[in-house]
């Protein structure tokens, strides 16, 4: 408190230094968004889904074709723009055979092969499909089509001791072309 006749300055001060320190902070932060618009317009980014490479399936396919308790089919004839990205041989897990491809438009088309319970390997590979009443006939060979999953699939009739699906986000033409390029060698 100060005495009666003197003014006290500490009030004035105080309000006049709280008023610089919000303008100080709205400057602050405007200078920030400047910087980070400028950032943005003039560093390049690439919104677009990075390049995936490609493997190389033969050791696991020669490895898989020794090891299966079934014959294991791998496609032959596919054009170049068919990326091979995924693959994989589990013995421990019913002989599991596994294919991925990325395709020329950007899809997905993989090849499940198993030993395992044959409704259970066309749940996994078609994530959760159903039958339809729809067959294809590929390459003479009797296909059934699944659909109501994450992934489409055609499921291939008539193998005793394995199950082999075709299944992704492909269209059934490109499903089709990788069951009709399937071989066992």
């Amino acid at each position: 408190m100060s005495a009666p006749g003197t003014c006290d300055h500490r009030g004035v001060a105080g309000s006049k230094g709280k008023q610089k320190t919000v303008r100080d902070m709205i400057l602050s932060l405007a200078l920030i968004g400047v910087a980070a618009a400028v950032i943005y317009i003039f560093v390049p980014h690439d919104d677009h889904a990075p390049d995936i490479k490609r493997v190389d399936y033969s050791v696991e396919l020669a490895g898989a074709r020794r090891a299966a308790s079934y014959p294991v089919v791998a496609p032959q004839g596919l054009p170049a723009s068919w990326k091979a990205t995924s693959v994989r041989y589990q013995a421990e897990d019913s002989d599991r055979w596994h294919l991925g491809f990325q395709t020329p438009d950007g899809q997905y088309v993989q090849v499940e092969q198993s030993a395992g319970k044959r409704a259970d390997v066309i749940d996994t590979a078609s994530q959760g499909g159903s039958a339809t009443r729809h067959t294809e006939r590929i390459d003479g060979r009797t296909w059934t089509r699944y659909t109501g999953g994450r992934y489409d699939a055609l499921v291939l009739e008539g193998t005793p001791g394995s199950t082999t699906v075709v299944a992704g986000t492909g269209s059934l033409a490109q499903l089709t072309d990788m069951a009709t390029a399937l071989r066992i060698k």
